[in-house]
């Protein structure tokens, strides 16, 4: 039987597993790519701390994850990101993982996560080799890598996510008039602050934000993550998106074609996060990478 490798990415927003096996041209298939939007980060901002039910609840999705990577015969790689970097009790929920599965937590550094983000790029588009610049916003951060080809140039991470800015700004059901500019205004101070600047040729972005706006616009019923892989999303685009989730309630997002009901909340914070990272980058468009950390981590595992 084929060598297995699997990875359980544990985020602020979502838990995403990802399962692999090499082709003969030393590219990666994939097994399987699921993932469960089981909010680790509800409620972190405020208190510092993992909530009691979050912490259950995300647990019990990386055992059922664990289980999952057991049945195709691998021994899974578990890595936390943003929420298990800055919760108090990420040591609880760690320990609460290993009672549950046999297996450590490894919480990675946001620089790390950058790193394996580009590699995940790298691996799965065919990309020129002039200056590239990938982002990868997530629930509670918005990782940049500035390169060169296959070389890294810069990478850093902003503590910028839709979960931060949904609490913030769009707590109102549906969202006050004026929110969405004052959103905008931190935002675009965020990043700024953190060093998003230049006009590279090429922007790459990925996460869960952007293959939802790719799936909304393709008007998915079930996700394709081929049809995403390499699609284009342009700024018009996302300011339309971003006014429609605007001008709705978070019933009405929820019955948005290609937006996961779960994802609802958060997508229109998302939205405005991408709309001012192409501003910032003098760019009318970005290309859709489908991979990400769990891909990028994969194809590492195969090749050391």
């Amino acid at each position: 039987m084929d060598t297995v490798k699997a990875v359980i990415d544990v985020g602020t927003n979502s838990i995403k597993f990802h399962a692999a096996k090499k082709k003969a041209d030393g590219s990666l298939e994939t097994v399987l790519d699921k993932n469960d939007i089981a909010r680790l980060g509800e409620g972190l901002r405020e208190t510092g701390l993992i909530a009691p039910e979050a912490l259950e609840r995300n647990a019990l999705s990386v055992a059922a994850f664990a289980e999952k990577a057991k049945e195709l015969g691998a021994v899974p790689e578990i890595v936390g990101t943003m929420a298990l970097r800055t919760a108090k009790n990420a040591a609880d929920f760690a320990s609460r993982v290993k009672e549950l599965t046999g297996l450590d937590v490894r919480i990675i550094p946001g620089e790390e996560e950058a790193r394996l983000s580009y590699l995940a790029v790298l691996s799965g588009l065919p990309l020129a080799g002039g200056e590239l610049v990938t982002f990868d916003t997530g629930g509670g951060s918005t990782e940049f890598v500035y390169g060169r080809g296959t070389e890294m140039v810069r990478k850093f991470s902003i503590p910028l996510g839709a979960v931060r800015i949904t609490e913030e700004f769009f707590a109102d059901d549906p969202v006050r008039p004026g929110s969405v500019d004052a959103a905008v205004k931190e935002i675009r101070s965020s990043l700024t602050g953190g060093g998003v600047l230049g006009s590279p040729e090429v922007i790459v972005g990925m996460g869960g934000t952007v293959t939802s706006l790719a799936s909304v616009k393709f008007k998915m019923e079930t996700y394709d993550p081929d049809v995403v892989q390499g699609s284009v999303l342009t700024l018009a685009e996302l300011k339309d998106m971003a006014a429609m989730f605007a001008s709705m309630t978070l019933e009405e997002r929820k019955g948005v074609t290609g937006l996961q009901p779960k994802r609802a909340d958060v997508i229109l914070a998302g939205t405005c996060i991408v709309c001012a990272i192409l501003e910032l980058l003098g760019a009318s468009s970005f290309t859709v990478s489908d991979r990400g950390l769990r891909h990028g981590l994969a194809y590492e595992l195969f090749n050391q």
